[in-house]
């Protein structure tokens, strides 16, 4: 299975729940049926280009640290990835994208109103199936979900606008659009094996985990390889005020803080500028900044689940984590 490509071990990380992974698959690509032939050929299409399917992992991995598994876990999870592939399929209408995981993404092959409706359809899903199973505690997870994630990315539209994210506000909308759904993952898996005591808990491991995982998403921003699935520069072309030029603009000389300011507000299509304004933050430590800021997020999550009993499961977790923060793309 090639779910990880990774320094980190994929067996390590797989060893525990890869019988479990196995069936996620089928019973995942089940919920996604449908008798309308548009439907079942976009849903095929998004099953042969699946990512590496980290949230079900994060979800059996915390379930089986926890407990023992049963038939609401395999729920919990098909639940978080129906979200999860429903608000990839929004994201890009949202954000007008063209391309998805190095492959066209739905609405350039299908047009915004049928990706709209695909979206629309996964979520359905999620509450069908989650009547007929009568689930309504893990709906309650993933409907918190839906919201903050919501509510996050309208908050990064408002504040782009004004230019006016400090590093307060930035964490305030990772960890709704971004961190909420790893932290749902982490909190129904826990929910899923009725491990109740430990939900809270369960959750703030994964929003830490969550906020590690967008700055290094944010980091990639920056780098020189193609093959990271967002072309150098994009966020800045966007005006997105991520965490690495949040502190240069705070921390650099001032007219150095003036000049990024003005190429990410007036000159973000300009490609010289934008060559330029990536040189400014990495010379003056914006990386570096988030790279700590990301480690300290880490070892924060870490920390929560320090004494828990060992056994496998957790070693694969603390092990998916640190592929979470190593990956390279």
């Amino acid at each position: 299975m090639a779910y990880l490509c990774s320094m980190i071990s994929k067996d390590l990380i797989l060893s525990p729940i890869k019988t479990e992974m196995e069936e996620f698959e089928v019973r995942f690509k089940t919920s996604m049926h449908s008798d309308v032939s548009l439907l079942e050929k976009i849903n095929h299409y998004i099953i042969k280009k699946k990512g590496k399917q980290i949230r079900p992992m994060f979800v059996f991995l915390t379930s089986k640290m926890l407990g023992e598994h049963s038939e609401k876990c395999f729920d919990a999870a098909i639940l978080i990835e129906l979200l999860h592939t429903a608000t990839l399929v929004h994201d890009d209408v949202v954000d007008d994208a063209n391309e998805r995981r190095g492959a066209f993404s739905i609405n350039a092959l299908w047009k915004n109103k049928i990706a709209v409706l695909v979206g629309d359809f996964m979520l359905s899903k999620i509450l069908l199936l989650s009547l007929e199973k009568n689930n309504a505690s893990l709906l309650e997870i993933i409907a918190r979900s839906v919201k903050e994630m919501s509510e996050g990315e309208l908050l990064q539209i408002e504040k782009a606008r004004l230019l006016d994210i400090t590093e307060d506000v930035y964490y305030e909308i990772i960890k709704k659009k971004t961190a909420s759904l790893i932290a749902s993952c982490c909190e129904i898996g826990a929910a899923a094996v009725g491990d109740y005591e430990n939900r809270k808990l369960m959750r703030e491991f994964g929003e830490n985990i969550g906020i590690a995982f967008q700055i290094k998403d944010d980091i990639f921003d920056y780098g020189n390889d193609p093959e990271i699935g967002k072309p150098t520069g994009a966020d800045i072309r966007e005006g997105k005020l991520t965490l690495p030029i949040i502190y240069v603009l705070n921390n650099a000389p001032k007219k150095i803080q003036n000049e990024l300011f003005s190429i990410i507000k007036n000159n973000n299509q300009n490609n010289k500028k934008i060559k330029r304004a990536i040189d400014l933050v990495v010379k003056y430590k914006g990386i570096s900044y988030a790279s700590e800021k990301m480690k300290h997020f880490t070892n924060k999550a870490l920390s929560l689940i320090e004494n828990f009993p060992e056994n496998e499961a957790k070693k694969a977790l603390k092990a998916l984590v640190k592929y979470t923060i190593n990956r390279e793309k």
